[in-house]
This record gives structure tokens, C-alpha cells and sequence, in this order.
């Protein structure tokens, strides 16, 4: 039996961005605003307060990337509280917290979250039909993988 869960027409989005990509991601926002004003919004420490101050959009501001934010975010996901995630990460940095970053990703992965790692895939996701609807995502079945640890 496969599972599902039903993601609502207000999606709930996580925004993170390096350094080198806050402008990216504050000029792709304020490009956005309109839709992702409509939506449940989620961001690491500076990201987060610059789109607050800068547009004007209720956010759900969390820690600061390297102090822990990118985690927060990763156990929001693994509790199905993020719909999806837009990380402007920096692929030329060489960051403290790579490890942070590694696992976040992984972790969208795990639970077949959409990412968009940059500006054209978050253009694309954001511009989908299904942003505005309701959607069924897939649930990755892991109950063979938690019998074998929880014998």
C-alpha cells in the first residue's frame, strides 16, 4: 500500500540562503512576493529577517545556518512540516556546517520533499500548477527498514 500525504493548497516553504546568495534569493523573493505570500513561510536566522524587513512577509524565523538553522529545517521535514524547500546554496563555498547542509539535503531527500537549489528550479517549482493546489505527495515506505533496527 503506498502512502501519501495531502499537502494543502497553502504550502508550507522553507527558505534558506548562503551568504553569496542572499542577494539571489532577496531579489527572487521580492520577484515572488505575491505568491509566496500566500503560502507558510519558514527561514535559517538572516534569510529570514532580511526578507521580513525588506518585504514585509510573515516568516517563521529559525537559528542561523551555521548555529544550527539548516537542522531545525531538516527536523521540520523529518516531522512533515515542511511541504518544500528553496536553498540558494553556495556550491564554490567552503562552509563550517557542510555537514548541516549535506544533511538537510539528504534528509528532503529521504522524505521526497521538492528542492530547489537555485534560481531556475525555484522558478520552475513555484510556477507549477500544483503550487496552488492540493497534491498527494508520496511517502517513502520504511517500515522494513525500521523492523530490522527495532527487533
Amino acid at each position: 500500500m503506498t502512502k501519501s500525504t495531502l499537502l494543502r493548497r497553502k504550502k508550507k516553504i522553507a527558505l534558506i540562503a548562503h551568504d553569496n546568495k542572499k542577494e539571489d534569493m532577496m531579489e527572487w523573493a521580492k520577484y515572488n512576493m505575491g505568491t509566496l505570500s500566500q503560502h507558510e513561510l519558514y527561514a535559517t536566522g538572516t534569510t529570514g529577517r532580511l526578507i521580513e524587513k525588506e518585504l514585509g512577509l510573515e516568516i517563521t524565523v529559525l537559528e542561523s545556518g551555521p548555529l544550527g538553522g539548516d537542522l531545525q529545517i531538516g527536523a521540520c521535514i523529518a516531522r512533515g512540516e515542511i511541504d518544500f524547500l528553496i536553498f540558494f546554496w553556495d556550491p564554490l563555498a567552503q562552509l563550517p556546517h557542510d555537514p548541516d547542509v549535506k544533511a538537510l539535503l539528504r534528509v528532503a531527500a529521504v522524505w521526497n520533499i521538492p528542492i530547489a537549489c537555485n534560481r531556475a528550479s525555484a522558478d520552475f517549482i513555484i510556477s507549477s500548477p500544483l503550487m496552488c493546489q492540493e497534491y498527494q505527495r508520496i511517502l517513502p515506505d520504511y517500515d522494513s527498514y525500521r523492523e530490522r533496527f527495532n527487533r
